[in-house]
């Protein structure tokens, strides 16, 4: 439910404060009050002007507030003070706009006088004046990626971006419509401006193109605001409609209505609260619904002891039969891509260091099964210099050992076959091929000495065998001798 809160005069501005607690001025008739985000009093006032106040707008720390009045002044306040800490004099007529640059030590601001100026904080004194409009100057807005541009808009159809280093404007927009409203997104590429019944976007970056013209309102819209992500625009019209667009697609998301005609709006920094104000002098206070706390979703109770005991003790009868439940096999992230057939990523899954180094006899099988089913080739090539890098090492390091030699022999075949046409290309696979040649270089070495020794120990068991076989037939002789003899005595 909306907050009805009744101002002295018309709203014609309203501004949260970009720091906690996001407090908002309310700017009308001669006095600028502060309102705390759910407070319907204000909790300070500013009153110290002659005749109307206008368009009283924080500064991006929240600590100054610069404010413009009827009699041409411009007033600046601490926020925790009443009396105004600088007063900018040099305009002759009423001045509606006012607004810091991003650097924090100017103000701009424009008057019914036609002109726009830039003033000094510290010095209090005027910097530079243009007068190139020729209307009054009725809105604008700093830019918050250059400390330097300000642009300024115009009941004389015009929207112009002043560059503080120039004497000169240095973009003109044509809008079409006295400009009640110009906005800057965040990244200062895109312009949004509003007068007569149209929203209109420009690309700034490319001299003022023209993106979309939204006509969505029946009378003349006199306010915009953005939310804080950047991807609403709110604009708000005397036709009592606040629209809501979508900055992605500039359709109209959502609509509110009101009682009378809106003046000026704003949305709170956290997107929270969403105040409007009207020329009957109502400030209308929205706030987001706040989130229920869902009671069920607290922490389940625990179930009792005797739960986790109950049947502990419980011994099996002669005609029980256990129901075992079936244990779901989770596969290796190497078994589903080799089931979806994606040769590569299986072979990547398992040139990881963590597998080649602690269980290498999973790679080797992974690429036992890709030879087995004849996609081992396919896998291999296409590779990078350090994906080539690390099968080389890989195949140089355990190409030695036995129960891998017969597969890592094929695969260091299919590599070099592969690979052959970029060597002399990086010296880093260069390197490793020469590693893996002196790997099979040693290996073959080892091979041969180990021959070596087994025909020579073939050659020493031959020996001990035909050595036994004699001496046996020998004590075979000898005892049926010594056996005729011992009879022939008898």
């Amino acid at each position: 439910t909306p907050v009805q809160i009744k101002e002295f005069g018309a709203v014609n501005k309203i501004d949260f404060s970009p720091v906690p607690p996001y407090n908002y001025a309310v700017t009308a008739s001669s006095r600028i009050h502060i309102y705390g985000r759910y407070s319907q009093e204000p909790i300070k006032t500013f009153s110290r002007f002659r005749d109307a106040a206008y368009c009283a707008t924080y500064r991006d720390d929240g600590r100054l507030l610069v404010a413009g009045s009827e009699d041409g002044s411009i007033c600046l306040f601490d926020v925790s003070g009443k009396a105004p800490l600088r007063q900018f004099e040099g305009h002759t007529k009423p001045v509606h706009l006012v607004g810091f640059l991003s650097d924090k030590y100017r103000v701009f601001s424009g008057g019914d006088d036609y002109s726009s100026n830039l003033w000094d904080i510290p010095s209090a004194t005027e910097i530079i004046s243009y007068s190139e409009h020729s209307d009054y100057v009725r809105c604008g807005c700093a830019s918050k990626v250059n400390a330097d541009v300000f642009i300024t808009g115009s009941y004389d159809h015009t929207v112009k971006l002043f560059d503080a280093r120039t004497k000169s404007s240095v973009m003109m927009i044509e809008h079409g419509h006295p400009v009640e409203s110009v906005l800057l997104f965040p990244s200062g590429g895109l312009l949004v401006s509003a007068g007569g019944r149209y929203v209109k976007v420009w690309d700034v970056l490319k001299g003022g193109q023209l993106l979309v013209s939204l006509k969505n309102h029946h009378k003349t819209v006199t306010c915009l605001c953005l939310n804080s992500s950047g991807q609403r625009l709110l604009s708000g019209s005397l036709d009592r409609h606040v629209k809501i667009y979508s900055t992605t697609s500039y359709k109209v998301v959502h609509s509110f209505n009101y009682a009378t005609s809106i003046l000026s709006l704003a949305l709170s920094p956290e997107d929270e609260t969403i105040v409007v104000g009207m020329t009957n002098g109502v400030l209308n206070v929205k706030h987001r619904k706040p989130e229920e706390k869902n009671e069920n979703s607290q922490k389940k109770r625990q179930p009792a002891y005797r739960t986790y005991v109950k049947g502990r003790t419980y011994m099996p009868k002669q005609e029980d039969f256990c129901v075992s439940k079936p244990v779901k096999r989770v596969l290796r992230k190497y078994d589903k891509l080799l089931r979806s057939f994606q040769s590569s990523k299986a072979l990547d899954a398992v040139m990881e260091p963590p597998i080649m180094l602690h269980t290498p006899e999973v790679t080797v099988a992974v690429m036992q099964e890709l030879h087995r089913r004849g996609t081992l080739r396919s896998a291999l090539a296409g590779r990078d210099e350090k994906q080539v890098n690390l099968l080389l090492t890989f195949v140089a390091r355990r190409v030695i050992e036995p129960r891998f030699t017969p597969v890592l022999v094929t695969v260091a075949d299919m590599i070099t076959d592969i690979y052959q046409p970029v060597v002399g290309q990086s010296a880093i696979v260069d390197k490793q091929f020469l590693k893996l040649q002196q790997a099979i270089g040693k290996e073959i070495d080892y091979q041969e000495e180990l021959l070596e020794v087994l025909g020579m120990m073939d050659t020493l068991f031959a020996t001990f065998t035909k050595k036994r076989d004699t001496c046996l037939e020998e004590n075979k002789s000898n005892g049926v001798t010594e056996i005729i003899e011992t009879s022939r005595n008898y």
